[in-house]
């Protein structure tokens, strides 16, 4: 049998680190990786030829989430997610969870904004379409917490508790499919809470901090039911092949403890990311107050010499 189009997945030998870091590129994710690459390398030469600066921290972390989708859809991690429970949830979880975050503090709309070139007057090029998608009603809906806070929890629960993982699990298209909605239920529940690139809605820094909070117990509770379970729960891994010498069970445990233990991980960097632009923000809040202050001064200090000024002038 063939799970999803991957050609000696029954075969596979006991998983050890090693084995699965080994190179097996799924062809689509590794032209959307290059290509991610490529036209974000683009824009950042496109900007220093041009003599404008880009962050070198937004760059090495978008190259980084690149690199994450690539270690989980480009190397052997990928073909034995396809018969270990506890493998491909490592796969979800740095999918959904570590990528979006690192490619989100790369900026790339930010970039694509800066880089592109505007049309001419009256006229609509990329860059003038992205700005309309950014500021669309589709965009303010998928990006508003009512949407992405349950769209995030029901990913979890609405995919591996009913027959719609078994049915994207038999073909490798639908694999691939699942793999795209998780990257990208991860990148509209991260985007207004990073707030690094333009968006519909910005909500204020607590604000942010609510909707990160709101939807990351959901992952440990997943992860919790799962390791109570007294039995296989997802058809898909329910028969190990008996060459990786797994307990179908034990697999399916070590599985959950992966999805309560990664709920941690995103939550702490985003909050760190949270708490750096908040000071930042903070930080250039009050040089435009004491700039602002300043001037003030200058008018008091101008209109008090003029004053005294006007008093000499009335003693002359």
């Amino acid at each position: 049998m063939d799970h999803g189009g991957h050609g000696m997945t029954m075969d596979l030998p006991p998983f050890t680190l090693g084995r699965g870091l080994e190179w097996s590129a799924d062809p689509f994710f590794l032209t959307a990786c290059l290509l991610g690459l490529g036209l974000y390398g683009w824009g950042v030469v496109r900007l220093r030829r041009r003599g404008d600066s880009w962050p070198v921290g937004r760059t090495i972390s978008y190259v980084i989430g690149v690199l994450t989708i690539g270690l989980v859809m480009c190397t052997r991690l990928n073909d034995y997610g396809m018969v270990m429970f506890s493998v491909h949830m490592v796969q979800h979880m740095i999918i959904s969870m570590l990528s979006p975050i690192l490619l989100l503090l790369g900026a790339p709309v930010t970039l694509a904004l800066r880089a592109l070139p505007p049309a001419a007057r009256g006229k609509k090029g990329p860059r003038e379409l992205l700005l309309m998608f950014l500021h669309s009603r589709y965009m303010k809906i998928v990006t508003h917490p009512a949407f992405t806070i349950p769209l995030f929890i029901a990913s979890l629960y609405a995919l591996y508790f009913t027959p719609i993982f078994d049915f994207l699990m038999g073909s490798k298209t639908g694999h691939i499919a699942m793999m795209v909605h998780f990257l990208a239920v991860g990148v509209v529940f991260f985007w207004p809470i990073m707030g690094v690139d333009p968006g519909p809605s910005r909500p204020g820094y607590l604000m942010r901090m609510l909707e990160l909070f709101a939807g990351m117990p959901f992952h440990a509770f997943f992860g919790i039911a799962l390791m109570m379970a007294s039995e296989p729960m997802v058809e898909t891994f329910k028969h190990p092949p008996a060459s990786l010498g797994i307990d179908a069970l034990s697999d399916q445990n070590a599985a959950g403890g992966i999805a309560w233990a990664f709920s941690e991980i995103p939550s702490v960097l985003v909050l760190i990311a949270l708490l750096f632009q908040w000071y930042s923000s903070e930080q250039r809040q009050a040089k435009r107050q004491d700039r602002a202050a300043d001037r003030d001064g200058d008018k008091e200090l101008e209109a008090y010499n003029a004053y005294l000024a006007s008093l000499n002038t009335r003693a002359n």
